[in-house]
């Protein structure tokens, strides 16, 4: 007899050899028709999967994210399978789930049209309708690559060639349907109500551009139609909302092919943000105790190679020169931490100094792989709020909550902190060439920062192999509009690099001792975060951040001197305001203001003219009707200096 430990805490005992699903019987029918997977012992597995030891067990439903990743994950099969039905010449690669759906990528002749995807969805409606049994089976390495090969499908072939030596090597079998699958797959496609196919995009086969490019179908399923419908709707507000579509349409951003990929041109309504961001930043960290550097966006590379950079991130940097030709090679800097140890390296510190707080408003640059670049989310040139902290061992933590702060403090003004999350980015011991191999350290300075986020009661997930080179970090995580998420901000306990740089300070009993570091930013990579904002508020920034503040609007051009003095009195009060004087009715000028998102509008005419006034459509409250010029600019002053959202 085994037990087996529910989620609820309670304990059941069964016969070893028992299935997922036998045991999901045992508690209710119900639970057994709505389960699609397992979790054991913390590994999500399938309902045909047999327990033969004591073991924690959680039945999943289409409710968690695990049960939804179980369907679409047999979605993505079934895709596969029309796709084998209607273009027999495919080849198979990979097709997983993904956080809202599914993608299968395939070697196909001529990419998928839309037309051709609207094929593929009816072959699916036939196939789950069909409801063909779903078996699991395993084979030896040698039969498993026979019957990939005998099959034709190379990347297969392939997938099995990189899977570890020990590794069980199962298949999937749905109808004459094969496929290589570690699963989990569901019992039976009957529940499957909804199936949509997204769209279809180029991707490099293991995301190497050194590879071949594949066609990608993107694609999403549902137990219901009217969760399909909803998730659609979601899609397309998410589409409106695409900074990547947002930020060009409203010029904050544009690219060119002779410039390059990865390399957006910050048009000025994206600029005034940007400047309007980094002076705020840059002020706050000055209150906070921050002195200020600017460094070169070069260096040697026998920088980098004090630092580690040069064995650890070379692929990602930018290098001017060869190695075996020229005496002298250049490398683009990709972080600013090298040259920031250097300053402090220029003299010698007592402990009374400590700490120091360095901050530097950086450009950076990093060689990002084509396939990875996206808008203003991941550039190859991007300004970065830097900073690095040296300090005693007894000051660490106080200095860790300090960042925190400053970053919650940023986040709130910003209107962002209820969409972030907290991520605890640790080594992976198992792949020691990625990291400095120091496992002591690793683990001393792991614990550490542990310690620090729980006394600090910061809510934080784990990741594992998530770290820097160099130390594990706190990272701050933003969900885009389409569910990718990304990484905005880090905190960073660095182990390694002030022993690289001989970092030391004079102590109290008049030894040189070593500094710790943290590495940090403040608001992260401006581009990004001027992404994130674009998304999150749809173009309508709050009047702070927004290029174009109020514009002024005359009703015809006997008003152009009134609308003038406005604007220059509204101007000499630090407020950005425009005029209209187009010779338009005014309802075009609304309408294109209103398109601009620009947070007050200001129509001015007789009566307006003769009341010191003007009628005001705000974005807040939209037709307010006239309103004293004087009041309105005192509101808008008040507005601006508060930060409001």
């Amino acid at each position: 007899m085994i037990k087996i430990t529910l989620k609820d805490g309670s304990v059941k005992e069964f016969e070893a050899g028992i299935s997922v699903l036998d045991i999901a019987k045992s508690i209710s029918e119900g639970l057994a028709r709505n389960a699609c997977c397992g979790i054991v012992n913390g590994e999500v597995v399938d309902l045909r999967y047999v327990v033969n030891e004591d073991s924690d067990l959680a039945i999943c439903t289409f409710d968690s994210q695990e049960g939804k990743d179980a369907v679409r994950h047999s979605i993505s099969h079934v895709l596969a399978y029309a796709v084998k039905r209607l273009f027999p010449e495919a080849k198979l690669a990979i097709g997983p789930a993904i956080n809202d759906g599914f993608y299968y990528d395939f070697d196909v002749e001529n990419s998928f049209s839309a037309e051709d995807l609207v094929k593929l969805e009816d072959e699916m409606r036939k196939i789950i309708k069909e409801n063909p049994s779903i078996e699991r089976f395993v084979l030896p390495r040698a039969e498993a690559i026979k019957l990939m090969e005998d099959a034709g499908e190379p990347y297969k072939v392939e997938l099995i060639n990189d899977l570890p030596e020990d590794e069980v090597i199962s298949f999937y079998k749905m109808g004459d349907f094969v496929d290589l699958c570690a699963g989990p797959h569901i019992m039976s496609l009957k529940p499957v109500k909804a199936v949509k196919l997204i769209r279809s995009a180029g991707a490099y086969w293991k995301g190497d551009e050194k590879n071949k490019m594949l066609s990608r179908v993107y694609g999403t399923a549902f137990l219901k139609k009217a969760d399909l419908d909803a998730h659609l709707e979601a899609l397309e507000e998410a589409k409106k909302r695409d900074h990547n579509k947002l930020g060009r349409e409203l010029k904050i951003f544009t690219t060119d092919e002779k410039v390059g990929q990865g390399l957006p041109l910050i048009m000025p309504k994206g600029a005034k943000i940007i400047q309007l961001l980094q002076r705020w930043v840059e002020d706050e960290e000055e209150k906070r105790g921050y002195v200020f550097t600017k460094t070169p966006s070069m260096s040697k590379n026998d920088l980098f190679k004090v630092s580690g950079h040069w064995d650890h991130y070379k692929d990602g940097m930018f290098v001017l020169g060869d190695e075996e030709k020229d005496p002298e090679v250049m490398a683009l800097r990709p972080m600013t931490c090298p040259f920031q140890y250097t300053i402090y390296n220029a003299e010698q510190h007592s402990y009374r100094e400590l700490p120091i707080r360095y901050a530097e408003t950086s450009t950076l640059y990093r060689n990002e792989s084509s396939g990875e670049m996206h808008g203003l989310i991941r550039v190859r040139q991007f300004t970065l709020s830097d900073g690095h902290i040296v300090c005693r061992p007894d000051q660490i933590e106080e200095e860790f909550k300090g960042c925190v702060e400053l970053i919650t403090h940023i986040m709130t003004t910003l209107g962002i902190d209820g969409d972030i999350s907290f991520r605890f980015s640790k080594w992976d011991p198992n792949n020691t060439e990625k990291y400095i191999n120091n496992p002591e350290a690793w683990e001393e300075t792991q614990v550490l920062m542990k310690g620090i986020l729980d006394h600090l009661g910061i809510n934080y997930v784990e990741a594992e192999g998530e770290a820097a080179f160099y130390g594990p970090k706190l990272d701050i995580q933003f969900k885009n509009v389409h569910g990718k998420e990304d990484t905005i901000i880090t905190i960073q306990i660095d182990f390694a690099l002030a022993e690289r740089f001989d970092m030391t300070y004079i102590d109290k009993d008049g030894n040189k001792k070593r500094p710790f570091i943290i590495h940090r930013s403040a608001i992260g990579c401006y581009e990004r975060t001027l992404a994130m904002l674009i998304e999150k508020y749809a173009g309508a920034f709050p009047t702070w951040l927004a290029p174009t503040q109020a514009i002024v609007l005359p009703i015809s051009d006997k008003y152009n001197d009134y609308a003038e003095s406005i604007v220059k009195d509204f101007k000499n009060a630090g407020i950005r305001i425009d005029a209209d004087y187009r010779a338009e009715k005014i309802g075009y000028k609304i309408r294109e203001a209103r398109l601009e998102r620009i947070p007050y509008i200001l129509v001015v005419g007789e009566k307006e003219l003769t009341n010191n006034e003007a009628s005001v459509r705000s974005r807040k409250n939209g037709e307010e009707g006239p309103v004293s010029v004087a009041e309105l600019k005192n509101r808008l002053i008040l507005e601006i200096a508060n930060k409001e959202n």
